[in-house]
């Protein structure tokens, strides 16, 4: 077999009868490409008895009775899953595969000019230097210094000993161990623990430091009850429960055990349980959402009598 023949032996060559005067003209595509053209003249009624016909698919397309162009029909959740794509990229690292994306999403006249400026300032300057920086020095579980100017315009500087980038509330955090514990308002317990929105970080200086780096952040055990639909709704968080069991006594109770390294993030979630979620221990935190809760009735007027612990 000749070298040529080597080259087409996978390739169909198809005659395509153009015209009553038996005008024909020859295609050499694939047996995919050849089904993937039927399966067209199929849907758009090209057939010959009920069989699709590619001669009126190109007959059509010839005589521009079939425009060929760029589809404009993307919706808009697709447009959102993709971009919520590139940043999950970027935030594993890939940046290369975040830039494909970011391209595919450019070439679509569908999305918003918001959303354009966005990923045309995010190809010019795909990731800024101490992001990396940042995430290097997280692989090698190596200490480092962090500086930075936040929204508020006020200069932090953090000596971190253990880090993560963790997403809360559908945004990116550095949630890390730092030395420094000024102005923390947490408990005592976790008050080494800080939670940073990497994009409210309009500038940063990262540099190495000598020292250990920890396992984890501090973390203390909080037990809830679940109640009603939420107890048999409720899915486990695989990485933080410690305890998932129902009570014999009262009946139809979820127990939660849940390690928890920052309770402005547990507030927020058991606030949104309302009624059907009830913090039991450590006592400290139970009244720190007892206080929550008094602070929401104040703020609405509502008066809240026999108050027991």
């Amino acid at each position: 077999m000749h070298d040529k023949d080597l080259q087409v032996q996978n390739v169909r060559t198809l005659g395509v009868v153009m015209g009553r005067r038996g005008q024909s003209i020859t295609l050499s595509i694939s047996d995919r490409d050849k089904g993937q053209l039927e399966a067209l003249a199929l849907e758009l009624g090209m057939t010959w008895g009920d069989r699709p016909n590619i001669s009126k698919l190109v007959e059509a397309i010839a005589r521009r009775k079939l425009l060929i162009g760029a589809n404009h029909d993307w919706t808009a959740d697709r447009l959102n899953a993709l971009n919520q794509a590139r940043i999950a990229l970027v935030d594993a690292g890939k940046i290369e595969a975040a830039l494909t994306v970011a391209q595919l999403l450019l070439e679509r006249s569908e999305i918003t000019l918001p959303l354009r400026s966005e990923l045309e300032q995010f190809i010019a300057h795909p990731v800024q230097p101490w992001r990396l920086a940042v995430e290097r020095y997280i692989r090698q579980n190596c200490p480092f210094q962090l500086s930075y100017q936040d929204a508020a315009e006020r200069v932090w500087q953090f000596t971190i000993r253990y880090a993560e980038i963790a997403t809360h509330e559908d945004r990116q955090y550095l949630d890390c161990w730092c030395d420094e514990t000024t102005g923390n308002q947490d408990l005592p317990e976790l008050e080494h623990n800080w939670c940073l929105r990497l994009d409210r970080i309009t500038d940063a200086s990262v540099a190495p430091i000598p020292g250990p780096w920890h396992s984890g952040l501090a973390t203390i055990l909080v037990e809830m009850h679940l109640l009603r639909n939420l107890a048999f709704a409720y899915r486990s968080k695989t990485n933080q429960d410690e305890v998932n069991e129902w009570l014999v006594d009262p009946p139809q109770v979820r127990r939660v055990v849940r390690r928890v390294s920052n309770t402005f993030w547990l507030m927020r979630e058991v606030l949104r349980y309302g009624k059907d979620c009830e913090i039991i221990a450590p006592e400290h935190v139970r009244n720190q959402l007892k206080n929550e809760a008094i602070a929401l009735c104040n703020q609405y007027g509502l008066t809240i009598e026999g108050q027991t612990s």
